[in-house]
């Protein structure tokens, strides 16, 4: 006899149980049939991959590159894009456009990689891949201005260093990156010239980090911090293991995403001699996603690294629930751990990028419990003032003592009675 029919078996379900089980579930599937109808849609690098390799080939022609330069980070660093000639060749870019490019990148800088650049559909000026990297005339207009973000003169107990944390700090050791996200929030106070910081001042900095044993968790960052060369990472790392209260060692990077080729074997090695490491890369929209990036993660987590997901909600991006569930699906797919989702701060530049407080709560509720909660991320306000990183998240306690009972709702809106425990 199964097991599943014996009415002695602890599994055993009478028949009309189940009848109200699949009702449940019914209701359940109800719940995100909207999803179920759009996810298919949303672009991703994995469905768009054939386009995206139609345009590769265009933009090695363009540049005169071979599918062996294609696979070289240094070849891509080298080819940045950073003149509206030559990126008008890959996109067909309106007189109109490559004047407020020009205009624009009076105030900012700008670049891309060639292999960001085809990600983008070289034919919608919606396209998320060319809203974050094309510069528009809209940067140029805005006219909001703030200070530091991080209000780095009161947040610099050394060189190099930012410190907001009891336990942890950042060392900034660059201003390179694979290509300058439109939405950076330090895109006001990018310098026109590529720097490796000396390492005479990232020594200054592991100085700082060695005196301070209260410190156990130190981000490595800038600008990229995979711009660095393999050596000088690995020199870093080093210093940091001989730190004795020094547990884990973060890098902070968009390489998966912006130039994944960056991740190469060599480099994994170097991270695996480390452990543990932590690296947070930017994923903005699934069309990031594909089988290049997805291959990089593959080689960073089998050499030993937890790779995080830390996104910025855009409009016109992300800002969107289905395209913000997607695009935590196909992180998940890859092994990338959704971690947080950064409210836009508000910056000179990046005005028409802010999403509401209010957006971001909105996808939030639609993600928890629609979802795995292995995919939904923190949703993270930046405080003023270099005053941390505060969670917003949807209210689901209603009222703390209710007859002596809490009173919550859950994700999918039920109110109901919990007994807790008196203090």
């Amino acid at each position: 006899m199964s097991i599943v029919n014996d009415p002695e078996s602890p599994v055993y379900v009478p028949e009309e149980n189940r009848e109200i089980a699949r009702e449940r579930a019914g209701r359940h599937k109800q719940m995100i049939s909207d999803y179920l109808q759009t996810g298919p849609t949303i672009p991703t690098g994995f469905n768009q991959w054939d386009r995206i390799q139609a345009q590769k080939h265009k933009i090695l022609n363009v540049l005169g590159g071979t599918e062996a330069d294609w696979a070289d980070h240094t070849w891509h660093l080298s080819h940045s894009v950073r003149d509206t000639r030559t990126l008008a060749r890959m996109l067909d870019l309106s007189g109109e456009e490559i004047s407020d490019i020009e205009k624009t990148a009076t105030q900012y800088r700008w670049q891309i990689s060639p292999y960001y650049i085809s990600l983008m559909h070289p034919d919608d000026r919606s396209c998320p891949i060319f809203r974050q990297s094309v510069p528009t005339i809209q940067e140029y207009l805005d006219p909001d201005e703030s200070k530091d973000p991080y209000a780095i003169v009161y947040n610099s107990p050394a060189p190099l260093v930012t410190r907001l944390y009891p336990d942890r700090l950042i060392i900034n050791v660059t201003n390179i990156c694979a290509m300058f996200c439109r939405h950076c929030l330090r895109k006001k106070d990018i310098s026109l010239k590529d720097m490796i910081y000396p390492r005479e001042d990232i020594r200054t900095a592991l100085d700082y980090v060695a005196r301070c044993p209260e410190i156990r968790d130190v981000l490595i960052t800038g600008g990229d911090a995979l711009a660095l060369s393999d050596d000088t990472i690995d020199w870093i790392l080093t210093e940091l293991d001989n730190i004795p209260h020094v547990e884990i060692k973060r890098l902070g990077s968009r390489m998966p995403a912006a130039l994944p080729q960056r991740v190469t074997p060599r480099l994994c090695e170097i991270l695996k001699r480390h452990k543990p490491v932590y690296l947070n890369t930017q994923f903005n929209h699934p069309l990031e996603v594909n089988p290049d990036s997805a291959g990089a993660v593959d080689l960073l987590i089998e050499s030993g690294v937890v790779v995080g997901n830390q996104s910025v909600l855009l409009k016109g991006i992300n800002a969107d629930i289905h395209v913000m569930k997607k695009l935590v699906h196909e992180l998940t797919r890859i092994r990338v751990r959704p971690y947080y989702i950064f409210n836009c701060k508000k910056l000179q530049g990046i005005r028409h990028f802010r999403a509401s407080v209010g957006e971001g709560l909105n996808i939030m509720e639609n993600l928890r419990g629609y979802t795995s909660g292995l995919a939904v991320p923190t949703f993270i306000i930046t405080a003023p003032e270099g005053k941390g990183k505060t969670p917003m998240a949807p209210t689901y306690l209603l009222n703390h003592n209710r007859n002596g009972k809490l009173l919550f709702r859950t994700w999918a809106g039920e109110v109901c009675e919990y007994e807790d425990e008196g203090l």
